[in-house]
């Protein structure tokens, strides 16, 4: 229980610490327009208040990351929440601040964008191309993940298939319409029944003593399990997620001042991270160790966990208010993933979004696709997912590391996250069964290889980038806020 409750409070502490630190290494500008004024299209672009936008970003970047991530990392025992703490105050956090702020900027862009602004041209085809795939990724497994929930909640009398249709008729309407008309006015109500579902299940554990394993040197994982790479992909949302900079985007749109960004992004992954400790101490702690935890998974997946823990802490009526608190957290982030997936391939062709025919044209062929992606294992969706996920954090983070170097400012904030996750991600396509299958070892010295050809050539691409005196941002000094 110390080391649970430890976690927590080492989380807001880093918020109020470490968050404060990188906004001011960052350099807030309170008097520069935002693009929510600037760029005001009445659809994508329109300033919304910071508690609005704070719950709406939580809820974007809140999937069943940090729920089913930290149940199958629960496996590999307490040094999960090492990861959590660590993971989330020195590079989720970061990436997500330093994402959103670079993006509020450049106009709102999106990844790709700002790939091809700071990290060279032909990064910007790459990543527009990976990013597209990771949205279709997360969409699916955010369609599959809460109709699977709700098919167990209702004790399977509504056919599976007519789940699935409900919630694809919920994301081409939130997808095509204006932020403000479902996104900005349900997401309050939503984000509410999440913090309240967390919090029973947080506190249930706490008033009821459950025997959640102390972090020692002897108990930090079980014997012969390897926790590098794996476990630094299987905990992804709550600790680091490259999904995230596809979501912020989509708030700095909408945030109507720079000052507001610390608490948007940077302390929505904070309550995320709270939100992965609690469920990876739950999975730890009553399913008795991890082979109760492991045969549960074998079972029913992590949605099974999710449903069985929250009838243990919170009874019949409070479980199944807690699960439809989780049911909420994927609907509410694949929405998103694929609004993003829009916007995305409408700024890379430049194709205006503010006829509703023109949204359509883009967004129907990813409906379509997704789909298709719904008839393909669960479990192999996830670990594709996890790959692309944790890469595209990387881009982030390097994107942002150029940001601070050419500023010349203090770029390591971004730059050691992203190494060591550059690590990780390569050893782990290198060795993984959806990779090159090669031996652990090998791809240990394959990974740190690419690792250090990549970081020079990051280093060599800063110094040009410095010298030539790339622009930071857009120049908005003849727009005035509304």
């Amino acid at each position: 229980m110390f080391t649970f409750l430890g976690g927590i409070i080492l989380l807001i502490v880093g918020y109020f610490t470490y968050g404060k630190f990188v906004e001011k290494v960052f350099g807030v500008k309170e008097a520069r327009t935002t693009p929510a004024y600037v760029n005001q299209d009445g659809v994508d672009y329109l300033p919304m208040g910071i508690s609005k936008n704070s719950l709406i970003q939580l809820l974007n970047i809140a999937g069943v990351g940090p729920i089913f991530g930290p149940i199958m990392g629960a496996l590999y025992g307490p040094v999960a929440f090492i990861w959590i703490v660590v993971g989330c105050i020195f590079a989720g956090a970061v990436h997500d601040y330093l994402t959103g702020m670079i993006s509020i900027r450049n106009r709102g862009a999106h990844l790709p964008e700002l790939a091809g602004k700071f990290l060279g041209k032909a990064m910007k085809h790459v990543v527009n191309g990976f990013a597209v795939l990771l949205l279709l990724l997360v969409g699916t497994v955010f369609v599959t993940s809460p109709a699977g929930l709700l098919h167990g909640l209702m004790n399977g009398w509504m056919a599976m298939g007519l789940i699935l249709a409900a919630i694809f008729i919920y994301y081409i309407l939130a997808t095509l319409l204006p932020i403000d008309k479902i996104i900005g006015r349900f997401y309050p109500i939503f984000g509410a029944l999440l913090i309240i579902s967390a919090v029973g299940v947080g506190g249930g554990l706490v008033v009821t003593g459950a025997d959640i394993p102390e972090l020692t040197l002897e108990n930090m994982h079980p014997a012969g399990a390897a926790i590098f790479p794996l476990l630094f992909l299987t905990i992804s949302c709550g600790a680091l997620s490259g999904f995230h900079a596809t979501q912020s985007p989509i708030i700095s749109r909408t945030t109507q001042n720079e000052k507001q960004g610390r608490k948007i992004f940077y302390g929505m992954m904070i309550l995320e991270g709270i939100i992965a400790m609690i469920w990876a101490a739950a999975a730890m702690s009553l399913f008795n160790g991890p082979v109760g935890l492991n045969e549960l998974l074998a079972s029913g997946g992590p949605a099974a966990v999710v449903s069985e823990a929250s009838k243990l802490m919170l009874g019949a009526i409070g479980g199944t208010l807690a699960i439809l608190g989780v049911i909420i957290l994927p609907i509410t982030s694949g929405d998103t993933a694929f609004r993003s997936a829009r916007m995305i391939i409408a700024d890379y062709f430049n194709f205006s979004q503010k006829k509703i025919a023109n949204r359509l044209i883009i967004a129907l062929p990813l409906f379509v696709i997704s789909f298709g992606l719904t008839k393909i294992d669960f479990t192999l969706l996830w670990r594709y997912f996890s790959w692309a996920n944790q890469s595209t954090a990387v881009i982030a983070l390097f994107v942002g590391a150029m940001f601070l170097y050419v500023a010349k400012k203090n770029y390591w904030i971004a730059l050691v996250p992203g190494v060591f996750m550059l690590m990780a991600t390569t050893t782990y396509i290198l060795n993984a069964p959806i990779g090159f299958r090669l031996p652990l070892n090998v791809s240990y010295i394959g990974a740190a290889i690419v690792t250090i050809l990549l970081t020079a050539l990051f280093f060599k691409a800063a110094r040009s980038a410095r010298a030539n005196q790339i622009p930071l941002e857009d120049d908005v000094s003849s727009f005035k806020a509304a």
